[in-house]
């Protein structure tokens, strides 16, 4: 009852944060799609790229997300603001989900389909756009799912830095040990990866060809 209680309370708050978080998660999400759809379909089309591309992307997942914040911190511009800053960094991490889907979705597409459409004088931006493509959306989309739902988790990290968001609860309930505020951020959050997941899980069934 007091956590209940709790939240009525602070609902302007949470309302606040949560969509705070939504921003960083929203447009950090939309960045990684506009540069991982590309770089994946860059290492499908040109084999010789896709160890570095790939390999970059792995690298970045592999360093601590209060260490890149610290890495990023000093860069002109982007350390002036936690929220640009914060972008840049849930981008970076969401890029290798976007980037290996995109490259399972076209190398998985059937090699007798893209030679029919050949066949039917189709470019090779014509295949892309109308062959390929369609046929690895739902791929795609999974990657997306995926980058979505982890950039809500490490969102929350954004706190440290002062970007705003959930993590600002969760930060301050460590703080003083106060159990409410733990969950005022922890829970909203679980929702929304929840609600993000079970979202693009229900488009990309919707999405996959029969």
């Amino acid at each position: 009852m007091k956590f209940v209680h709790f939240l009525v309370e602070n609902h302007p708050q949470i309302v606040e944060l949560t969509l705070e978080h939504l921003w960083l998660v929203g447009v950090s999400t939309l960045f990684a799609v506009l540069v991982g759809i590309p770089l994946g379909i860059l290492s499908a089309h040109r084999p010789v790229w896709n160890r570095p591309v790939l390999g970059t992307a792995n690298v970045i997942q592999t360093i601590p997300s209060l260490a890149l914040f610290g890495f990023l911190l000093p860069l002109p511009w982007l350390g002036e603001r936690a929220d640009r800053l914060a972008i840049l960094a849930l981008t970076l991490y969401a890029l290798l989900p976007v980037i290996r889907n995109t490259y399972t979705g076209i190398r998985g597409v059937d090699p007798a389909v893209i030679e029919a459409g050949r066949g039917m004088g189709l470019t090779g931006r014509q295949l892309l756009l109308q062959v390929e493509l369609p046929l690895a959306l739902s791929v795609i989309l999974s990657g997306v799912r995926v980058a979505m739902v982890v950039s809500v988790g490490l969102a929350t990290i954004a706190a440290a830095i002062g970007a705003g968001g959930l993590g600002e609860f969760i930060f301050r309930g460590l703080a003083m040990v106060n159990n409410q505020l733990i969950l005022a951020g922890a829970i909203p959050a679980a929702i929304l990866a929840l609600s993000a997941d079970f979202g693009l899980g229900l488009l990309e069934k919707r999405l996959r060809p029969r």
